[in-house]
């Protein structure tokens, strides 16, 4: 385990928690941006030049605003839910490498070897608060799913039949979507053979190729689980705005309102390092990262600036896919789930098991992914058009069809 320095992790934190909260601050602004420009309108441009200081004036309005309390609400679980949403979200980033970092030595055949590789490892600087956690994924995890208590304490304490439907909706959403999530990166798991986040990134630098070309499938069920975890459309069935006036929020004011959304994004942070991690190679940029070898700082800068860019991209494609494909109904948004995404994500899972037993080339797991993905693609019918077909009984009114058996 490396050593524990106090002033080192002091700084990483407060860095690393200054530049999450201010990346959000201006998320919120860059959505309002990609919003005007997809439908054709201006946006946010009168604080500051061109809009820039924007996100400190809605922060100033969350701590400005007349801090309001419904009589009918459950104090105690309605003050506790956007603690428990926010809290949650920001403990996830722990042990999410933002820069160059080392892989954590393996077992030795004796102590002396061990000691010696730990001493080696001590000695490099991990751009991570929590480095050396083995089970760094199933952290995250874990956290994610405790995120979805906020949301059901915040509806259920509303007394809000709104807000209740929000945290039911939530709720069966984020458990249905846990599942492919975590089925998605198990081919990951077993091809790199760790489940730390630091060694993941290590191996893709070292093979010199990123795991999204031999997991193609696994990234693209990875993707839309990650979306609907974070309740982004088109998933946001929790908050649906149209139907639920605003969801499990929908009691909420002030800086309690401002806590629910800014969990949000900050989930949306954390997917996009996890992402840039485990499927597009981590600091490594097909050897790019490596041009300021010569001097320390300059190399460990370029390194975090090549994975904060690929988060700022899969975030700035988060915001483009949001004014781009509809909201789906309930019933397509659990059909996709489980008939669709958890088959796909067992026979990835058992393509990669077949393909490490036998020591194949990883290359064949490109081939069967996109095979995979066609076979999904070509099956006729899907979880939004049925193949059953539609007929007009004698004696319905015009525009109404009946579904046949």
């Amino acid at each position: 385990m490396p050593s524990f320095e106090p002033t080192y992790l002091a700084i990483i934190i407060v860095g690393l928690m200054g530049g999450v909260l201010g990346l959000v601050g201006y998320l919120t602004l860059a959505e309002r941006k990609v919003s005007a420009w997809i439908q054709d309108r201006i946006g946010p441009n009168r604080v500051g030049p061109g809009g820039l200081l924007q996100p400190l004036a809605d922060g100033g309005k969350f701590f400005l605003k007349e801090e309001v309390i419904p009589k009918h609400v459950d104090k105690v679980f309605y003050m506790l839910a956007p603690a428990v949403a926010v809290i949650t979200a920001l403990m996830a980033i722990a042990v999410v490498p933002f820069g160059s970092t080392v892989s954590p030595p393996g077992p030795r055949p004796n102590l002396a070897s061990l000691e010696a590789t730990q001493n080696e490892y001590q000695r490099h600087f991990s751009f991570v608060m929590a480095p050396a956690v083995d089970v760094g994924v199933l952290y995250v995890f874990a956290l994610g799913s405790l995120a979805v208590y906020g949301v059901i304490l915040a509806g259920w304490s509303a007394n809000n039949k709104y807000s209740l439907l929000g945290a039911l909706r939530s709720s069966a959403q984020i458990i249905s979507y846990e599942i492919p999530l975590g089925m998605s990166v198990l081919g990951v798991f077993l091809i790199v053979g760790s489940l730390n986040l630091e060694a993941i990134a290590d191996w893709q630098a070292e093979h010199r190729y990123w795991l999204v070309l031999v997991q193609p499938l696994a990234f693209l069920l990875f993707l839309v689980a990650a979306y609907a975890e974070g309740a982004r459309l088109p998933f946001d069935l929790p908050e649906a705005e149209q139907e639920l006036v605003g969801g499990y929020h929908t009691e909420y004011s002030s800086m309690k309102l401002g806590l629910m959304l800014m969990a949000e994004y900050v989930h949306l942070v954390t997917a996009g390092f996890i992402v840039s991690i485990l499927f597009f190679g981590g600091w490594s940029l097909f050897g790019l990262e490596g041009v300021l070898d010569s001097s320390p700082v300059g190399a460990a800068v370029l390194k975090a600036a090549i994975l904060i860019g690929k988060m700022l991209l899969y975030c700035g494609f988060a915001l483009v896919i949001r004014w781009t494909i509809p909201r789906f109904r309930f019933d397509q948004l659990m059909s996709i789930a489980w008939k669709v995404m958890i088959p796909l994500g067992i026979a990835n899972l058992v393509c990669v098991m077949v393909v490490k037993q036998y020591q194949w080339p990883l290359a064949w797991l490109t081939v069967i992914s996109i095979g995979l993905m066609a076979s999904v693609g070509l099956w006729h019918g899907s979880v939004t058009m049925p193949k059953r077909g539609v007929r007009k009984p004698p004696g319905l009114p015009a525009g109404i069809v009946h579904a046949g058996k």
